[in-house]
């Protein structure tokens, strides 16, 4: 890679902030947090960086613009979307913020490839003031192009300072025995699968054993797409670390109002930090019969 790929297509903005350009898109980013559970409130634990596309001023699916994409140009659009997040997260986010961002390992099939992209990144980090312990990096175990691939790409994140977290935990081919090889700091639950076991008592205590075996590992447990109350009380019951979705916070563009959470709590640690500040009461909330409200 050249110097800063990411950087070559980034417009800097007065307020701060920056967007990126690829071709006939222009490129924003938005942020949405992810909270924890502590003694019955609940706390901002980190953001995870999400791309809005637009185009002629107008918002695009982000996956219509992915597929625009040839596969030849992945390894570079992947790179602007994390330079854009990282910049942007130094520019809006709470300082001590955690960060999550997206990779594909699959474009990563030579190590010398992820050593010269973490290499980029970790400049853009240093622009950006960020630490890279404050970085998670989310992959997705069953879309690696082999298992080889994977465990080599986890082990360049590692080797440059970032933790890891397993996203869509629960979809396709999922399999337990990879997140133990792995060893990741967090495995992010697929939102379809969360809501399928929830609907029912024998699904919900699967998810709570599952939860518990992770917790029991030092793995940190996420459950995202968190859209309605009977949810998020089942997502506490299960003892979850952290829940993302909807019904606590709708992504926001770049400049974010997220600086005024103030000092935030590590991920990792977010479900035992006597500091994180107190968001919401976790009170008054409907009864739940699995999958269905009944009246309070």
């Amino acid at each position: 890679m050249s110097r800063s790929i990411g950087l070559a297509h980034i417009i800097r903005h007065d307020d701060g902030t920056s967007s990126g350009v690829w071709g006939i898109y222009t490129l924003q980013s938005a942020f949405q947090p992810i909270f924890a559970f502590k003694e019955g409130k609940l706390s901002v634990a980190a953001f995870e960086g999400l791309i809005r596309p637009f185009r002629d001023g107008e918002p695009q699916p982000p996956m219509a613009f992915f597929s625009t994409c040839p596969a030849a140009d992945r390894l570079h659009v992947e790179a602007l979307t994390r330079t854009l997040h990282l910049l942007n997260a130094g520019a809006c986010l709470p300082l001590e913020a955690s960060i999550f961002v997206n990779f594909d390992p699959s474009v990563f099939t030579e190590r010398s490839i992820a050593d010269n992209a973490l290499r980029e990144m970790r400049l853009v980090l240093h622009e950006a003031g960020i630490d890279p312990g404050r970085v998670v990096c989310e992959v997705t175990e069953q879309r690696s192009a082999s298992q080889e691939t994977l465990h080599g790409f986890v082990a360049a994140l590692r080797a440059n300072g970032f933790r890891i977290a397993v996203d869509d935990y629960g979809a396709d081919d999922s399999d337990i025995n990879r997140i133990k090889e792995l060893r990741p700091d967090i495995v992010k639950f697929d939102a379809a699968w969360i809501t399928q076991l929830m609907e029912s008592g024998a699904g919900f205590a699967l998810l709570t054993t599952m939860v518990k075996s992770f917790e029991d590992q030092g793995i940190r447990t996420v459950f995202e797409g968190i859209e309605e109350g009977w949810q998020l009380e089942l997502a506490e019951k299960s003892g979850a670390s952290m829940v993302q979705g909807f019904v606590l916070a709708r992504p926001e563009l770049a400049p974010t109002s997220f600086r005024v959470f103030g000092k935030t709590a590590d991920p990792v640690a977010a479900a035992s930090d006597a500091t994180a500040p107190a968001v919401a009461p976790r009170t008054a909330r409907p009864a739940k019969a699995f999958g269905r409200r009944v009246a309070p």
